[in-house]
């Protein structure tokens, strides 16, 4: 019996310790979103990208291109159905753009598609650094999943604030607190691809490394 309220009470501590981790890691989470000036107003890069989910997004990624932040934009996720003429309807005042830098990915369903689609398209190219376009709350998400993707990208964040999203106060608001929580929800595996990724990648590397100075080592 004591046995059992030994195993019992270190289940429990071990569950309490869990909670309060997610609870303080979600707090971190929803405290580092704010509506600062994105850094990609004072840095161009090589591209542009936009992870779509709303017409602010494409507006800006819009923006930054005609700024002349970078060379190409690529707009990922789109839906199939979308053309590229509807596009230039609802962005008017840039539409000439679509006819000479702006690539459309239409096969991205999630972010892990975004960031392949970026990783083929900023491999096609050369690119070694682009500013992500996406929601503020969608950003470090983001920013993950494209790392794992393609580890030397040099990354430039344009969060864009979504309308109706209170970040100044977001307990006081069930919307934007639901929101948070699930990408937070959604935040975690990705935290967790991304760290078995960079640790299998640096045993690889070091293995490499390994070889090689076996191999250099003289015979005999």
């Amino acid at each position: 019996m004591g046995r059992l309220a030994t195993r019992m009470s270190v289940l429990a501590w071990i569950v309490s310790l869990a909670i309060g981790a997610f609870i303080l890691g979600f707090l971190i989470f929803a405290e580092s979103i704010d509506d600062e000036t994105p850094v990609a107003d004072r840095e161009s890069a090589d591209g542009i990208v936009v992870l779509t989910g709303g017409k602010s997004r494409i507006a800006q990624g819009l923006i930054l291109l005609a700024q002349g932040k970078g060379k190409r934009l690529l707009i990922t996720g789109v839906y199939p159905s979308t053309k590229r003429r509807t596009l230039k309807k609802i962005t008017p005042r840039h539409k000439t753009l679509f006819e000479c830098c702006i690539d459309i990915d239409h096969g991205a369903q999630d972010t892990i598609g975004n960031a392949q689609a970026v990783r083929d398209w900023a491999r096609a190219r050369n690119f070694k650094s682009v500013i992500v376009v996406t929601s503020s709350y969608h950003m470090l998400r983001s920013l993950v999943e494209l790392r794992r993707a393609l580890p030397g990208l040099k990354l430039v964040a344009h969060p864009v604030a979504p309308k109706n999203f209170r970040i100044d106060a977001w307990w006081a608001y069930p919307g934007t607190m639901r929101l948070l929580l699930s990408e937070y929800l959604k935040l975690i595996p990705a935290v967790a691809r991304f760290c078995v990724s960079e640790l299998g990648r640096r045993i690889a590397a070091a293995s490499a490394m390994g070889y090689v100075a076996e191999s250099a080592r003289p015979r005999g």
